[in-house]
């Protein structure tokens, strides 16, 4: 017992670290900012962060959320993103194990977090993100080739139907963002699990953005990346489970 209490703690810490990267990621890749050579900086001020400004949760607890330099309030955002990561990366193990599986769906719920700010906050899914994606799927499809047709029919089976949908309605209906989202999710998934995610992912969409149209006054436009993302790493998780109750209703 002590030994897991042990290991599932690693694992939260490496998944904080990888967090504190995501949240350079957010706040760089919107401004088209270097995200490797830039060194991390106040957002205020434009001071320069020292290593121990940067160790995650702690820093910002023992900073009492505050730049050092300036004394500018720091986003709740750093130790937030920091340890939702931490968390679902211990989930992603307790669920699957440690295997090479496990490591593609940390990467891929990473990848999922940062698209999911970002598009919640300026509509737009960055291309590099959903290029990632892709290749974390071209991976898995190649790791799991007895299956490939599934991974193959999983780029397309949602898509496909969405790139319609995209160029009939000039893009007012679902964004392009979007649409390479589900391809690169469908290769990952799979085709009976893209469409598991992507029907979460709407059903997720229309409930909570209603109520926060009704609670906040929120506009009617829709950023659909997080519900998607979410409705993703819900099938992922927990996707075959779902499909086989589903079967057995019958």
């Amino acid at each position: 017992m002590l030994v897991d209490i042990i290991f599932y703690i690693i694992i939260f810490f490496f998944g904080i670290v990888i967090g504190s990267f995501l949240n350079v990621c957010i706040y760089r890749i919107p401004e088209h900012e270097d995200i490797v050579k830039t060194r991390s900086h106040c957002m205020s001020c434009g001071g320069n962060l020292k290593w121990y400004d940067m160790f995650p949760l702690f820093s910002y607890l023992f900073l009492r959320g505050k730049c050092r330099f300036c004394g500018a309030k720091l986003s709740v955002q750093y130790p937030l993103i920091e340890a939702v990561n931490g968390i679902l990366y211990v989930m992603i193990v307790c669920i699957h194990g440690v295997n090479v599986d496990s490591l593609l769906y940390c990467l891929l719920t990473s990848a999922l977090l940062v698209l999911s700010v970002i598009d919640f906050r300026t509509y737009e899914i960055p291309f590099g993100i959903n290029l990632f994606i892709l290749a974390l799927g071209l991976i898995r499809a190649a790791l799991d080739y007895h299956n490939i047709l599934s991974y193959l029919i999983g780029f397309l089976a949602v898509s496909a139907v969405l790139a319609i949908l995209y160029y009939a309605s000039k893009g007012r209906a679902i964004g392009g963002g979007d649409v390479k989202l589900m391809a690169a999710c469908g290769l990952f998934l799979g085709w009976k699990l893209i469409i598991i995610a992507f029907l979460l992912g709407c059903i997720l969409g229309a409930f909570i953005h209603v109520i926060r149209m009704k609670v906040s006054n929120e506009d009617h436009v829709l950023a659909m990346g997080p519900y998607l993302s979410a409705g993703v790493f819900i099938a992922a998780m927990w996707g075959n489970q779902m499909l086989t109750w589903y079967l057995g209703q019958f």
